[in-house]
């Protein structure tokens, strides 16, 4: 066997610059929305009071086949009216009207 003594290291290894100092994470609106939850008292527990009826779980998960039926219907109805809609602009085009 060829293992290095234990008292041996090995050299240590320099980390670019960002991922020593890391940039702060973006203010996004959605973060500062959140940060006006926790700073507002009744907000803060209104959002905890939330958490806790929803037990941490979405609602696809606590309602599976409810969610698939509307996700389905939304879909399928999006698709049709897309579908409709660009029959609708060929044959216009078609005609020359357009």
């Amino acid at each position: 066997m060829t293992n290095p003594p234990s008292h041996e290291h090995r050299a240590r290894v320099d980390l670019p610059e960002w991922m020593r100092n890391p940039e702060p994470p973006r203010r996004t609106p959605g973060r500062l929305a959140s940060d006006l939850v926790d700073r507002t008292p009744g907000l803060r527990e209104l959002r905890r009071t939330v958490w806790r009826w929803q037990a941490h779980r979405r609602f696809s998960e606590r309602h599976p086949v409810l969610s698939a039926l509307v996700s389905f219907a939304f879909v399928a109805a999006t698709a049709t009216v897309l579908i409709a809609g660009a029959m609708y602009l060929f044959g216009r085009m078609r005609e020359g009207t357009l």
